[in-house]
């Protein structure tokens, strides 16, 4: 059976939820009616599936009662400790992927005295009965529910464990899976509780939740995500919000996500490979940065321009990033370490700064952009920060991307995370966090097992959870959404998209041999590019050109599609 699967969990607890979303959802003008579809107490045919993938013997509708037993399994091994050797024997298996049936010849075992009763603890209640459903508990199909992913489980088996070395260990795993189950059942629970306005259930339950970690593993798999998210959920019943970080220490975690895992470099590989294909040709060219960071995607880009047959064009680049609170100019330090590399490979180079705290405070006079240029606007997990605003104002996205379509850029390269955090409602945003976040943890798990780098990366992520969940209006500025939302909207923005080709794909998939660990892919979704841990999408690359702007007048149709940058 394995250690628990957080991703496995996290479906299976998608589908949980459902009910109150569906309810709250369908109830139209009318106010709200508390029943929440009590005559849908069982899950989804497609759970038992999922359960019997993941190496699970147990039916979906078993769960709540094989927890119940297990709680009493708990319970007795507490008060017979002495009668644990006496369980030992060849009739116990390691990986008891049976479970119901397990628990009950376990339960068999052992006297009756060592019973008491069996409960869950307070705050969890049966997601089949018709409480459970007022709470959204109850199961009902769902189809924005994400699909789910392949199993990935990593057990690790003692050295020829003897028997009562091997009971002992059963036990522990069992009961600590135990443990996950009831911690996504809770915060599924506690999310809906939130939706609600139920601050109170709530608060109870972040306190159980809190208790409940101190039986599992909170080092890997649920035990760590599941920390993370009730975290989470606490600063905002608290109204903490997320926890204030400076721009050097997003920097700093940055880097240290960027060494951690192929996310950031897959998104960097496949731009700067779309990027040197647009400016074939042109022998001035102007990269415009939405994020310079520490410039850690354009020595590559510099090094591939040196190679050009033709020779290397002048290159100009315009990275934005945050001012410096000390004082420091950190754009123009990193711009001069990018003007030494460009120098030794003799690559004709400029650079500009432009410090500003949102992408939404620049405006395109601060580019200087040339009519002479060819024009490439990089974003790597930007845009998605500008689809919130607070009340009556619209997005800032909404006048973001018409400026970026009035310099007639060449190409515009965006990579987004493909999950969607932007739902109105909490508990759907919710339940999309805890099944991606736990799919990415789960990655960053077997790709990176080095200290600091992955620790640091998990700080990365953790803030943006704390984000997602703990924060609303303006505040809340990751919203990430997939790529077919930001399909329909670039293209009414006035882009078309440019087809990531076979080198990019080459170029994305050479970088994955770099991880030995298996597990990653890279998929091709019509011309775009996605990162995947075991088929799941995790972030996806896209390119995007300014699209023609046609004008009827009376000599005919005039098409404006050259490189003026004046629309």
């Amino acid at each position: 059976m394995g250690p628990f699967d957080p991703s496995a969990a996290a479906a299976a607890a998608a589908a949980a939820a459902a009910s109150s979303s569906s309810s709250s959802s369908c109830s139209g003008g009318s106010a709200p009616k508390r029943h929440h579809h009590h005559h849908h107490h069982h899950p989804p045919p497609d759970l038992d599936g999922l359960l019997a993938g993941a190496g699970y013997k147990v039916r979906s509708s078993e769960l709540h009662h094989v927890a119940q037993r297990l709680e009493r399994l708990e319970t007795a091994l507490v008060n017979s400790a002495a009668h644990i050797p006496h369980l030992a024997s060849d009739a116990v298996h390691y990986n008891p992927s049976d479970l119901a049936s397990w628990v009950d010849s376990m339960l068999s075992e052992l006297p009756s005295s060592s019973f008491s009763s069996p409960c869950l603890p307070s705050g969890f209640p049966d997601p089949y009965s018709p409480a459970a459903a007022a709470l959204g508990g109850g199961w009902v199909d769902h189809p924005s529910c994400s699909p789910h992913p392949q199993p990935h489980q990593n057990v690790v088996v003692p050295q020829q464990p003897q028997p009562q070395q091997q009971q002992q260990l059963t036990v522990v795993t069992a009961l600590e899976e135990d443990s996950g189950i009831q911690l996504v059942h809770a915060l599924m629970t506690c999310a809906e509780s939130v939706q609600r306005g139920d601050a109170s259930l709530a608060g109870s339950l972040v306190e159980e939740m809190r208790a409940l970690l101190t039986r599992v593993d909170t080092s890997r798999g649920i035990g760590k995500v599941a920390g993370y998210f009730i975290d989470a959920l606490g600063r905002r019943l608290l109204g903490l919000g997320s926890a204030p970080a400076s721009a050097f220490e997003n920097e700093v975690l940055y880097h240290h996500f960027y060494e951690a895992c192929p996310y950031l470099k897959f998104a960097h590989f496949t731009a700067n490979q779309a990027i040197l294909e647009a400016f074939d040709g042109h022998d001035c060219v102007h990269v415009i940065d939405f994020n310079l960071m520490h410039g850690l995607q354009w020595p590559a880009l510099i090094q591939a321009l040196a190679l050009r047959p033709r020779g290397p064009p002048l290159l100009r680049l315009t990275g934005i990033g945050p001012p410096s609170p000390d004082g420091r100019d950190v754009l123009r330090e990193i711009g001069l370490r990018l003007a030494e590399l460009a120098r030794s490979v003799n690559v004709r180079f400029a650079f500009r700064g432009v410090a500003a705290s949102r992408l939404e405070d620049v405006k395109p006079w601060m580019l200087q952009v040339s009519p002479k240029e060819a024009v490439a606007v990089n974003s790597i997990m930007q845009l998605h920060r500008l689809l919130g605003s607070d009340p009556p104002r619209d997005p800032p996205i909404g006048s973001v991307l018409p400026w970026i379509r009035s310099l007639n850029p060449k190409i515009m390269t965006v990579a987004e995370q493909e999950a969607n955090h932007n739902r109105p409602g909490f508990l759907d945003r919710f339940t999309e966090a805890l099944y991606y976040y736990s799919t990415l943890f789960d990655s960053l798990e077997a790709a990176c097992p080095v200290q600091p780098d992955k620790a640091l990366a998990e700080m990365y992520l953790q803030r943006e959870i704390c984000n997602i969940v703990g924060c609303e209006g303006a505040a809340r500025v990751e919203r990430h959404e997939p790529l077919d939302r930001w399909r329909a909207r670039l293209g009414r923005a006035g882009f078309r998209p440019l087809h990531l080709g076979s080198n990019a794909f080459k170029q994305a998939s050479m970088l994955l041999t770099l991880f030995s660990t298996e597990g990653y892919s890279v998929e091709e979704n019509e011309g775009c590019l996605t990162l995947c841990w075991h088929s799941r999408p995790l972030i996806a690359a896209s390119a995007w050109q300014a699209a023609p702007t046609v004008v009827n007048s009376p000599a005919g149709v005039i098409n404006h599609d050259d490189n003026n940058n004046q629309l």
